[in-house]
């Protein structure tokens, strides 16, 4: 009788535990704007690590082009901004499980993206740049990529693009690794942000590394989020943001601030 009773009690804290976890992650009912207006916050991914988009300053800060834009944003809904900091891998995975509201970490616009997340209008446009040592003459073009050894987060749009020129990517976790492994003379090349090779040399002007080339067309960097009527009012409130962000000039201070040009115009 009591083993009945205990077995009872153990399915019902079971059921109770599974129910408790769904209502945190995963549950995608109803408009996702009323759930973050009525917590107070919008949950923002990133990755904290990738200046000038988002990084820490010399005080431990988070701070950054993404972060002020994310700031922004989160004041024209009426919300607190709430940034939560992880690896590039970790970041998609936690918008399909409900972790985060958003991702804000110049993501590009991609078609492989666009089947799984809704886009914002663009906030940005980027160039991507093909980074070797000073001394490196033999990667000139996108071509001469093939066959070389690359390193960059496994996912991202730049080691996509390298794998497409015939490159052999290495994975990592954030930029510093990747430079480590470029000085070491462990990988040839990497792409990367044109502005963030330019950030990078200006907190680092002895750095032997130069642009290589770029590639030809500019992509667009938006804001990702589960894809569906869920998050159809949010995506219209963050474009009406965007825009009004865009008008009031508030992006090309932003974008001079921390770019030291406007990349919020073509």
């Amino acid at each position: 009788m009591k083993k009945g009773i205990l077995f009872i009690l153990f399915l019902i804290i079971s059921i109770s535990l599974v129910f408790a976890s769904g209502s945190k992650e995963g549950n995608f009912d109803g408009d996702l704007l009323s759930k973050i207006k009525e917590r107070g916050e919008i949950i923002i991914a990133m990755e904290g690590t990738w200046a000038p988009w988002t990084y820490h300053d010399e005080n431990g800060n988070l701070v950054g082009y993404d972060v002020e834009v994310g700031k922004q944003i989160a004041k024209k809904l009426g919300v607190e901004a709430h940034f939560v900091e992880g690896e590039w891998d970790g970041l998609l995975a936690g918008i399909d499980a409900g972790r985060y509201d958003i991702m804000i970490n110049g993501v590009d616009i991609t078609e492989e993206r666009s089947k799984k997340y809704d886009f914002s209008i663009p906030y940005a446009y980027n160039c991507t740049a093909v980074i070797v040592k000073s001394d490196n003459d033999s990667i000139k073009t996108m071509s001469d990529l093939k066959g070389k050894r690359t390193a960059n987060t496994i996912s991202s749009t730049y080691a996509e693009v390298a794998e497409a020129y015939g490159a052999n990517v290495t994975g990592v976790d954030d930029l510093n690794q990747t430079f480590e492994l470029l000085f070491s003379g462990r990988i040839d090349a990497t792409l990367n942000a044109e502005v963030t090779f330019y950030d990078y040399m200006k907190a680092h002007p002895d750095a032997k590394i130069k642009i290589a080339t770029l590639l030809d067309e500019q992509t667009e960097v938006a804001i990702p989020m589960k894809k569906g009527a869920y998050t159809k009012t949010l995506r219209e409130s963050i474009d009406k943001a965007i825009s009004e962000l865009r008008e009031d000039g508030e992006l090309t201070r932003l974008s001079e601030k921390y770019f030291g040009i406007d990349i919020s115009e073509k």
